[in-house]
């Protein structure tokens, strides 16, 4: 491995990058980490050794300072927001430019041709517009996170799981194993490009399975209130997210209910000699995710 190689982690302060981070640092590799604004988060980056690069992927030049140097790039687009195509865009002028070797591309299980959600469509144009980048490209398309569990405190505060996916069965899989991943992919390309993984856990569940599994790890009552996605949408209006994240999530729920995110398979072991991590073990690595502090 040449330990002059660098490269840039989008999205550095965020959860798959948490793990892609230490895991590149660890190979001697220098990592450049961009982040949307400077704050505790992206100091503690820079106290590990990471160079720290503010910027915004939908700025062409911002991008372009960010590519300068770099080897190869974990590209991650925040689905809260539009306008992945034109950042997908920018990031390819930009790295064709410096000359990248390779991109390594988060994209999503529902990503298709014909998906009802705008960003699920937009992320399959992006992985279409880097595959004629001239770039090595490898794609990652995980089922949901295991960290669906812990983006809201309804299981902390109320002992309720509260999502729109009705019965649909998936794999959760966790942003640790997803880092693993992103980090073998991005050191050793060779064999991976072009290639499109789908990434999932060990263990197809539905979310009433799940709150069965959390009652058992956490030893109290979790029980699933299993929303319609009318009323999803609803209360996320009133919470304030973004229209185009209102869409996304209610398709992909419907997709879910449909049996889209369902399956497993064995990429991740496959990819970096591992087996993803199951759901109990991370209930229990988060455990403090899912109770209050007294």
């Amino acid at each position: 491995m040449n330990t002059k190689e660098k490269f840039l982690v989008t999205g550095a302060t965020g959860y798959t990058a948490s793990y892609v981070i230490p895991l590149l640092l660890e190979k001697g590799v220098h990592v450049r980490g961009l982040v949307h604004k400077v704050d505790q988060r992206s100091e503690k980056l820079a106290e590990m050794g990471v160079e720290i690069v503010q910027g915004d992927l939908n700025d062409f030049y911002e991008v372009s300072k960010a590519l300068k140097g770099i080897t190869g790039v974990y590209f991650v687009y925040p689905i809260l927001t539009p306008g992945i195509l034109a950042g997908t865009t920018y990031l390819i002028q930009a790295a064709r430019e410096e000359g990248v070797r390779n991109i390594v591309n988060m994209s999503q299980i529902s990503a298709r041709r014909d998906a009802k959600s705008n960003g699920a469509r937009e992320h399959w144009l992006a992985e279409r517009l880097l595959d004629i980048s001239g770039i090595k490209v490898t794609h990652i398309r995980p089922t949901f996170f295991a960290e669906w569990l812990i983006y809201s405190d309804t299981i902390k505060k109320q002992d309720q799981v509260v999502l729109p996916f009705g019965e649909g069965r998936y794999a959760p899989i966790a942003a640790e194993d997803q880092g693993r991943v992103i980090a073998e992919l991005l050191i050793n390309p060779d064999g991976h490009e072009g290639k499109i993984y789908p990434l999932f856990g060990p263990t197809e569940y539905n979310v009433f399975d799940l709150a069965d599994i959390l009652s058992e790890e956490l030893g109290r009552k979790i029980t699933y209130e299993p929303i319609s996605i009318e009323t999803y949408q609803t209360e996320a209006k009133k919470q304030g997210y973004h229209p185009h994240f209102i869409q996304h999530v209610s398709s992909v729920a419907q997709d879910c209910r449909n049996g889209l995110f369902a399956g497993t398979n064995t990429a991740v072991k496959d990819i970096t000699g591992r087996e993803p991590m199951g759901i109990r073990e991370f209930i229990q690595k988060h455990r403090s995710n899912f109770e209050e502090i007294n």
